[in-house]
């Protein structure tokens, strides 16, 4: 599949997306993440931009994990994916990749997304991950979100709201390599490329 093989009602809708800011992706991304259905919108939304926030402001982590290739992401709805063994690696679907710079060219998106900017978001997207998985950031994640499920005393447990990483994630790729909008905008979109009735569901297939 490529960008010029696409219907009008199918870039149309594409085109559509980009009137929603990168927080409503983000709430998007949280009410369609399993344990966040019955949550009031409001909360979500407000996680949402608070994890937004939190991923923007996080310090700049260089990659460690090896980076490898491969050409079936279109089939499997990935375009970047993080393994942990046997060696930290990233692995880069080159066909989803080239879809995604064929989008930003045709709907005029490059100004906010210039060229080679997509393989450079994937591999900061997973290298922070790491960080927002163990030690401090994820601690610190918890009590900026605020979400408390225990309290004794003076004494509160945050818990996990899960896909709050994802948005931190996708903020900080944004910030660190000088995006003009969220990645989440172009998963969407590539979402919508590849399944119009779909929408942009959301999760770990980055």
């Amino acid at each position: 599949m490529t960008a010029t093989l696409l219907d009008r009602p199918t870039l149309a809708a594409i085109e559509a997306l980009e009137a929603a800011d990168d927080v409503e992706f983000g709430l998007r991304l949280l009410a369609n993440t399993p344990t966040n259905e019955s949550r009031d919108p409001a909360l979500l939304r407000q996680w949402a931009r608070t994890a937004d926030e939190f991923g923007a402001a996080l310090a700049h982590v260089a990659p460690t994990a090896r980076v490898v290739e491969s050409g079936d992401g279109l089939e499997r709805g990935l375009l970047a994916r993080y393994t942990s063994r046997p060696v930290p690696t990233v692995e880069l679907f080159t066909d989803t990749l080239a879809l995604a710079e064929e989008l930003i060219d045709r709907l005029g998106w490059r100004h906010w997304y210039p060229a080679g900017s997509v393989r450079e978001a994937a591999i900061a997207h997973e290298a922070v991950h790491e960080q927002l998985h163990h030690g401090p950031a994820k601690a610190a994640l918890k009590r900026s979100l605020g979400h408390v499920v225990l309290r004794a005393g003076r004494h509160r447990l945050y818990g996990h709201v899960a896909g709050a990483d994802e948005i931190a994630a996708h903020a900080y790729a944004r910030t660190v390599c000088g995006l003009g909008r969220s990645p989440l905008l172009l998963t969407a979109a590539l979402a919508t490329a590849a399944d119009p009735q779909q929408g942009s569901p959301h999760g770990r297939k980055k």
